[in-house]
């Protein structure tokens, strides 16, 4: 028994590795959120980029370093990773910030509610991203 685990694990290490850091930065972006937020009353929209912020240098040190496994060669390889990285994250930063912008100010939908909605669609396009287009 465990060895099939340790072989479906081997299989999917990627998927499983990205799904377990993936909920680690997922969860830093909804405690910062909501300690800006909810704790300190700050306006949502600055709340959410401060979160998104914090969370896009979270995920690169993990995706690199224990998802991806990817080594550069030298510093211009790291950096270009490393602007590539913080790109596409700012894309999906966009449509979560315009995510929640539409779930709050035009459905009226609670900013915690709508920041927990938000991180189904950042996760998907992150994994795309981080998949085909960064981490190669």
């Amino acid at each position: 028994m465990k060895n099939k685990i340790l072989d479906l694990y081997y299989r999917y290490r990627e998927i499983i590795d990205y799904i377990f850091f993936g909920g680690l930065t997922t969860l830093v972006n909804i405690v910062v959120f909501f300690i800006f937020d909810t704790l300190l009353s700050w306006p949502y929209l600055i709340a959410n980029a401060i979160a998104i912020i914090l969370s896009i240098l979270f995920a690169y040190v993990t995706n690199k370093l224990f998802v991806f496994k990817t080594s550069s060669n030298n510093l211009q390889e790291n950096i270009y990773e490393f602007i590539k990285f913080i790109g596409f994250r700012l894309l999906s930063g966009l449509a979560d910030m315009l995510s929640m912008w539409v779930l709050v100010d035009l459905i009226f939908v609670n900013t915690n509610v709508a920041k927990l909605l938000t991180q189904f669609i950042v996760v998907v396009l992150n994994y795309v991203f981080s998949k085909f287009f960064i981490f190669l």
